[in-house]
């Protein structure tokens, strides 16, 4: 099964069809760009439309620092299980080496020594949108009746998850919309995202 889902070695005939770096260049500035539109349009509209932020502010001042204090644990545990999602799906579906790093415009996993199906990218690329996507909706809703406090966090966490999300969702985009070859091939460092086709559908 996993040598179905990846390529050791670049086939003869394949010529790079795009490239994407979110870690650096105009990339990188349009991406964090759209990611805080992306979290301002989760965040903005929920806490201006419901009276969760009455409510937590009832709360009182030391349980509001309580608050956020948990809610940046929360957000840089979820940073870290964000890109070990990544991870697991890659190492699941092709069990190569992965690589993990940050800079100051991403945090990262990938697979630098082997190209991945079409497929196979799209699996790792959307697997922690679905899954934290699905988490943080749910415990946003529950919260908002069970602890309106913390109801701000998840919140906040679902609105920086989306953010987050945007290369993700980007990439994935441009594979479902855009590069629909099912000979394709991704070679993901991380930062960079380089896709190969055939010399015949190169540019497609």
């Amino acid at each position: 099964m996993r040598a179905d889902n990846f390529r050791a070695e670049l086939p003869a005939g394949y010529a790079e069809a795009y490239h994407i770096n979110a870690g650096s260049g105009w990339q990188a500035a349009a991406f964090t760009a759209a990611s805080v539109a992306m979290a301002a349009l989760i965040i903005a509209p929920v806490l201006a439309f419901t009276d969760i932020l009455k409510r937590a502010y009832a709360a009182g001042a030391a349980a509001l620092l309580c608050m956020v204090l948990v809610g940046v644990i929360c957000l840089v545990a979820y940073l870290i299980l964000h890109e070990l999602v990544h991870g697991a799906a890659y190492k699941l579906l092709t069990g190569s080496k992965l690589t993990f790093g940050i800079t100051l415009a991403v945090a990262f996993c990938g697979v630098p020594d082997i190209y991945v199906t079409r497929r196979t990218a799209l699996i790792s690329l959307l697997a922690p949108f679905t899954l934290f996507g699905a988490l943080f909706a749910g415990l946003t809703a529950w919260l908002y009746f069970a602890n309106p406090l913390y109801c701000v966090a998840a919140v906040v966490l679902l609105g920086l998850h989306f953010g987050g999300c945007v290369g993700d969702l980007y990439t994935a985009a441009l594979l479902i919309f855009r590069l629909r070859d099912s000979r394709l091939l991704m070679r993901d460092t991380g930062p960079e995202q380089f896709f190969y086709l055939p010399a015949d559908g190169a540019g497609q």
